[in-house]
């Protein structure tokens, strides 16, 4: 059985992204997952493969040429954007040049998954403040890709072990995300996540709700949105066919989904489910975008711009995000916009 396509836009060059891409890419775990193609600039990675003291050819190619390619180990083929000026970049700092850049490699890679010249795509990490300055009118990838796929409000599912997360709300704060627990959104986001995870083969998939007061509330004693919102929403959820459970309490519903008790949980707000993630595996957390017409996995991590240029930037992340890309891309049912 041939292994799938992934291909991998760059990442922020001023970042350790192109360190990432390297040695995932000459790694002979991440070579038995998937055949990997980069979006990127050619010049960064020889320069950091340079300073990294390891040997790698380049194969420039075209997104029409992808599938017919050739995957040699030591070979990276590419392709070659050419986009950023090496000697006037500044290495572990946000700037408007490599923000610009990193959007424009994910620009192209989505374009070439939507046109089917590969099975998935992977980023490595970009930085926000660069998008920013570079007045990029997205604030991450999860926007990015939304916009660019024409999918509207894509879901962030984290995939740990054997964990899946998906969050009822991201980057709000934590008073907003408590004003958020609503019974017509916790049913829209079952819903949601129900459809999401039959785009990657999990047709009959159980979902818990989590709690969002401790201890459930204890009937209402501090906190009532479990009785008052929560139960009504897996309710109406049960009666559509969707095998909902809840609200679990916050304190063991991730641990009973680990043992294996329900195929996913929906979070109430972002650290109520990155904390039980990266409790379990801070570097093997893998980021997975639903809910569009392609499948996009990621790093769970930042672009680190105290360590570039050091060597000591970690690829399990990335490798691990390849693997998971292996995974659901065979039977990934991409989600018409």
């Amino acid at each position: 059985m041939s292994l799938p396509i992934v291909v991998i836009p760059m990442g922020d060059p001023a970042s350790i992204a192109p360190e990432l891409v390297i040695k995932t890419l000459l790694s002979d775990e991440a070579l038995g997952y998937a055949n990997m193609v980069v979006v990127g600039s050619q010049k960064v990675l020889a320069l950091t493969a340079d300073n990294l003291g390891l040997s790698v050819k380049f194969n420039p190619i075209q997104p029409e040429q992808i599938r017919a390619a050739t995957f040699p180990k030591g070979t990276i083929n590419l392709i070659d954007m050419d986009n950023i000026d090496i000697d006037a970049m500044e290495l572990g700092k946000p700037q408007a040049s490599a923000g610009r850049a990193c959007y424009e490699y994910i620009e192209t890679a989505t374009h070439i998954a939507l046109n089917q010249q590969c099975d998935a795509v992977t980023t490595p990490p970009i930085n926000k403040e660069a998008l920013h300055m570079a007045n990029v009118p997205y604030i991450g990838h999860t926007e990015i890709f939304g916009g660019l796929t024409g999918a509207h409000d894509p879901l962030t599912m984290f995939h740990i072990q054997n964990l899946r997360i998906f969050f009822l709300s991201r980057h709000v704060s934590l008073k907003d995300a408590c004003d958020l627990v609503k019974t017509d959104r916790v049913l829209d986001y079952v819903t949601r996540c129900d459809k999401s995870l039959k785009q990657i083969g999990m047709n009959s998939a159980s979902i818990a709700v989590a709690g969002l007061n401790p201890h459930n509330g204890d009937n209402g004693m501090f906190g009532d949105q479990e009785i008052k919102e929560i139960e009504p929403a897996v309710e109406l959820a049960r009666k559509q066919g969707i095998k909902a459970d809840g609200p679990i309490p916050g304190d063991s519903v991730f641990w009973l989904a680990r043992k294996g008790r329900w195929d996913a949980v929906l979070s109430l707000y972002h650290d109520q489910g990155h904390i039980a993630a990266k409790t379990l595996d801070f570097e093997r957390a893998v980021t997975i975008t639903l809910g569009m017409p392609i499948l996009r996995t990621s790093v769970d991590h930042g672009t680190a711009y105290d360590i570039v240029g050091t060597g000591q930037a970690n690829e399990v992340s990335l490798i691990e995000a390849v693997r998971v890309a292996s995974i659901y891309a065979p039977s990934f049912i991409p989600m018409p916009v």
